[in-house]
This record gives C-alpha cells, structure tokens and sequence, in this order.
C-alpha cells in the first residue's frame, strides 16, 4: 500500500486545516488507518485512528474535541479534520495503516505503511 499525504500548511492559532491521505496499490478498505506527528525533537505522537468501516475512532488525548478522522474508502482516502489549532499542534503529520486489533492502534510500531507526512504549522 502506498500512501500520500496532503493539505498540510501554515495557520494561526485557533483555525483549521484538513489533511487528506490517498491511498492506492492495496486494498484500503481492509486496513484501520491512523494519522500521527511528530515534531523536532520529540517522539512520534499517535493523533488518530480509524476502522476499516470508519465504524470505530480513536483519539490522542491532546486532539481530543478539536480533531476528527474519517475516510471515504470509495476514493480511498483518509482525512484529519482539525479545529482550533494550537502552536503545541505544529508538526509533520503522517498517515499509516494496519490490521492490528484496537488495543494496539495507538502504536506506530503497529503499522505496517506510512505515507511521507505533510508539515502543519500553527502560529501564535
């Protein structure tokens, strides 16, 4: 499975950006897909992540409220809606995918894809 993620960029602090992950070369369908960060720095960070049927989500404490994944499997596509962005929210933002069960999705070693991440900047 190849991964590209978009729509990452500069904005001030408390507005919104929407990260897409496009998928191809496997079936996206099948695979929980997740959506980290990292910043300089710092370790990578699970933000979110979501079943294959979009049934189920999974939120990083520090997202939780302001952030909201979904996916369209028909386009096979991913997204990260993200409102009121903080500073502490700037870093590059990966997408991943994986069959492991829920209890594992917020580790990155879980994943078996990643895409080649989107910078976010939020500035104060």
């Amino acid at each position: 499975v190849q991964l590209q993620a978009s729509g990452g960029g500069l904005v001030q602090a408390g507005g919104s950006l929407r990260l897409s992950c496009a998928a191809s070369g496997g079936t996206f369908r099948m695979y929980t897909a997740g959506w980290f960060r990292q910043a300089p720095g710092k370790e990578r960070e699970f933000v979110a992540a979501i079943s294959w049927s979009g049934g189920t989500t999974y939120y990083g404490d520090s997202v939780k409220g302001r952030f909201t994944i979904s996916r369209d499997n028909a386009k096979n596509t991913v997204f990260l809606q993200m409102n009121r962005l903080k500073p502490e929210d700037t870093a590059v933002y990966y997408c991943a995918v994986t069959r492991v069960v829920f209890s594992s999705w917020g580790a990155s070693r879980s994943y078996d894809y990643w895409g080649q991440g989107t910078q976010v900047t939020v500035s104060s």
